[in-house]
């Protein structure tokens, strides 16, 4: 399809949006098209066209050059665009009914268009409401197996992998992540955000220079191990759901990274989802099972993940070293061990770094609030301290547990 002519960039209105999608012919024609700003996130717009003489629907999503949730004194490159844009290609390549589809893309105006999965729901919001997802961990294991070994040294030629990383090259949203995940919350930074009766935590936090030194790991492994195109920001913010359906949204953030980088992000949102329906669901009985389902979750996605990963790489891999006895082991634990640690990172952050979560933050109890945080600080901190201790699953599933 050929692209509509454009004039350099310019930032898209709920008037002008029209005017570059009418030429790409994915309507009838038939009658007017309704177009609706819905981009409720940091960094983007988001519109959503209709025509209701066809029923047909699509979203378009444009890229600002800078962030949004601060502003133009955040100036970010309007590259992310194309890299979302890829890494939905890329994934869509070996698991298509797991992402939306991409229909269109232009680098110059940074814009993607997309199916539309309005009758999806973010997962972070069920979560809140207390909603059960039978194929959900079946479907972010199968997610993180597929994308995760297709990308990775184990299965492509050398060349092709290093032309993926460089393809991949993201500084600008890789600099939020180093900034915002891995060092503001653990220093006394400006980007920091919580309540006054939180800092005699956050202090605490700040003051424990075990935790730093074992962040500062965590941090290097971000920075330099480029094993595997990881979708980047994971969360319950980024998933899509129905009771049958899963699609991954959303990977702005993708780029080289540890394997287990995606796994930590995920299963942290889920750690915080359990935490919060200590204060959402009211009845011990109700809460306790959904806790559970929540934990089953962790579990179920780490096995589908484990089980199809070896699938792949006892099949697929091509890599010398992957018929070598024990070595799938070895990155298996890696790649777990990395989990938990990063696991760590992302629930400190999402209670008193910049960007919380509405698990906790919607919590109309204050006293309740301050108490479910300090209980995140203090699990956020023990699992990366503790994360060379937790062999397995069943282990972290009982420090959450024990920390919740």
């Amino acid at each position: 399809m050929s692209a509509p002519a454009t004039t350099g960039y310019q930032t898209l209105t709920e008037e002008t949006v029209v005017k570059i999608i009418e030429p790409l012919r994915f309507f009838t024609g038939e009658g007017e098209l309704r177009v609706k700003e819905i981009g409720d996130g940091n960094l983007n717009l988001v519109f959503h066209l209709t025509e209701p003489a066809s029923g047909k629907s699509l979203i378009v999503k444009q890229a600002l050059p800078y962030a949004k949730v601060v502003g133009e004194s955040w100036p970010l490159s309007l590259d992310r665009a194309r890299i979302e844009s890829e890494a939905l290609k890329k994934a869509a390549e070996f698991v298509p009914d797991l992402v939306p589809k991409v229909l269109y893309s232009n680098a110059e105006l940074a814009v993607t268009v997309m199916e539309d999965l309005s009758d999806h729901t973010i997962l972070r919001k069920g979560l809140i409401a207390g909603n059960q997802y039978p194929k959900l961990a079946e479907h972010v294991g199968t997610f993180l197996a597929q994308t995760l070994f297709h990308t990775s040294d184990f299965y492509l030629h050398p060349f092709a992998k290093k032309a993926l990383v460089q393809s991949f090259i993201n500084p600008d949203l890789c600099k939020i992540t180093e900034d915002l995940v891995f060092t503001d919350p653990f220093f006394d930074h400006e980007t920091n955000d919580f309540p006054d009766e939180l800092r005699p935590d956050a202090e605490a936090l700040w003051g424990d220079q075990e935790l730093k030194r074992e962040v500062a790991q965590l941090k290097l492994a971000f920075l330099t191990r480029a094993e595997v195109l990881v979708h980047g920001d994971l969360h319950s913010g980024s998933i899509f759901v129905t009771g049958e359906s899963t699609k991954m949204i959303d990977p702005e953030f993708a780029y080289y990274g540890p394997a287990g980088f995606d796994h930590g992000h995920f299963f942290a949102n889920l750690a915080l989802s359990a935490l919060s329906h200590n204060y959402h669901t009211k009845e011990p009985g109700a809460r306790s099972d959904y806790q559970e389902w929540l934990f089953s979750v962790i579990r179920d996605t780490w096995h589908h993940f484990a089980e199809q990963f070896s699938e792949l790489w006892k099949n697929k891999g091509t890599e010398t070293y992957t018929k070598v006895p024990g070595t799938l082991n070895d990155f298996l634990q890696q790649t777990w061990t990395d989990a938990i640690g990063f696991a760590g990172c992302e629930i400190i952050r999402r209670t008193i770094g910049l960007a919380h979560v509405a698990d906790l933050d919607s919590i109309e109890d204050q006293g309740v609030q301050i108490e479910l945080k300090r209980r995140a600080l203090r699990l956020g901190s023990s699992l990366i301290k503790r994360r060379n201790q937790l062999p397995d699953v069943e282990s972290f599933i009982a420090a959450l547990k024990g920390g919740i």
